[in-house]
């Protein structure tokens, strides 16, 4: 009896220790449990579904999407939760376009929940503006309904929503919609896109505080301003450096190189200062790239070198045993921590000269964003 007490005291303990805001429900539920199943350490997520307004007055919001995007990422690799660092997932929505499907609400579905930052930026650079009908109720539903937001109780489930029609348009209730997602652990931030008044008279802020998620109101057709730094062209450098790095293999590998080359083209083609916040994020945990890239492959548990087949390898390494693939992959991965410790380095300094060149906060939406999340990780315990 002795020992299954001191058995459950530990268990308890380490539940206490790994988990970063368990409910005490589901403490009492585990340690009853835990006698019969070994306890598993919660592989925390922030999970962020972005639904945007791409109707014909929304040219500036999606630019200020596509340009703040890497900024927004590298602030989310600074988020731990406890001792972890969490994933992260982004989905994409776009709604009230008349190009879209009206038996559908005008609502698309751009990007289930990935981790793939490269995907991510293609699609948002693939987004166009047109029309339209915006109805936000039913693109906050629809989110709700087909995205897996996971029922871990640690991760931090946000939908930020922006557009600059009345929140109440549509013929589902905003109201039903933002309840139904604080239900579901959901927190709905709303994004005008407008004067901060006008927002409140047209339910924006109502939205928000139904499902407990914040309120604001941006100026989205001001362009993003960058601040240039003596760290830039290092860091950018290293990035050329960095890309040698990756080894494709499989079906996916020339696509997804080639992809990768051109969102690096695509944050160049806004500013430089854009591309560096870029590479900034390739050096971050968060950035992952394990379906086609053997040194982030390696990294994967179900991942072995034994079942590669030669025409899945790159030229450089189908001639090779695979002891020297293993020996070949082994030194991209030193070279890549390397160069990605030097990049990290580098934006330490390089954060804080911007800091001490900005005066005033941008009212754009990265800082909403950015803002709304930090606002609402603290309930979870994270911390930046």
């Amino acid at each position: 009896m002795k020992t299954i007490i001191k058995t459950l005291v530990v268990s308890l303990c380490m539940i206490s220790f790994l988990s970063c805001n368990a409910k005490e429900k589901k403490e009492i539920e585990q340690l009853a449990l835990v006698e019969t199943k070994a306890h598993k350490p919660n592989n925390q997520f922030i999970k962020v579904a972005l639904l945007l307004d791409t109707s014909n007055s929304m040219d500036g919001l999606i630019d200020q999407a596509k340009a703040q995007l890497w900024d927004i990422v590298n602030e989310l690799s600074y988020a731990k939760c406890g001792d972890e660092k969490p994933n992260l997932q982004i989905a994409l929505y776009e709604y009230g376009n008349d190009n879209l499907n009206s038996d559908e609400g005008f609502i698309r579905q751009v990007l289930a929940f990935s981790d793939d930052l490269d995907e991510i930026s293609k699609q948002l650079f693939s987004l166009t503006t047109n029309g339209g009908n915006e109805y936000c109720g039913q693109v906050i539903q629809t989110a709700l309904k087909q995205l897996k937001w996971g029922e871990n109780n640690d991760d931090l489930k946000l939908i930020f929503i922006a557009g600059n029609e009345p929140f109440s348009q549509g013929k589902i209730s905003y109201q039903d919609a933002t309840k139904q997602a604080h239900k579901n652990d959901v927190s709905v931030n709303t994004i005008f896109c407008g004067d901060y008044n006008q927002g409140i008279a047209t339910y924006w802020k109502d939205g928000a505080d139904l499902s407990h998620g914040d309120y604001m109101a941006i100026n989205h057709n001001h362009e993003t301003t960058y601040v240039a730094t003596p760290y830039d062209d290092k860091i950018l450098q290293l990035n050329i450096k960095l890309n040698k790095t990756y080894v494709a293999y499989g079906y996916a590998g020339k696509t997804k190189i080639a992809l990768q080359a051109e969102q690096d083209t695509n944050a160049m083609g806004y500013s430089q200062a854009n591309a560096v916040s870029r590479t900034v994020s390739k050096s971050s945990h968060l950035y992952k790239n394990s379906t086609w890239d053997l040194v982030d492959a390696d990294k994967e548990k179900d991942f072995k070198f034994e079942n590669l087949k030669k025409d899945d390898l790159p030229k450089e390494l189908k001639d090779k045993s695979t002891a020297e693939i293993k020996t070949y992959v082994n030194n991209k991965r030193i070279e890549r921590d390397t160069i990605q410790k030097e990049i990290q380095e580098l934006n330490e300094k390089r954060r804080h000269y911007i800091k001490s060149q900005q005066t005033l906060e941008s009212n754009g939406l990265e800082n909403a964003m950015i803002h709304a999340i930090k606002t609402q990780a603290k309930e979870k315990k994270y911390t930046w």
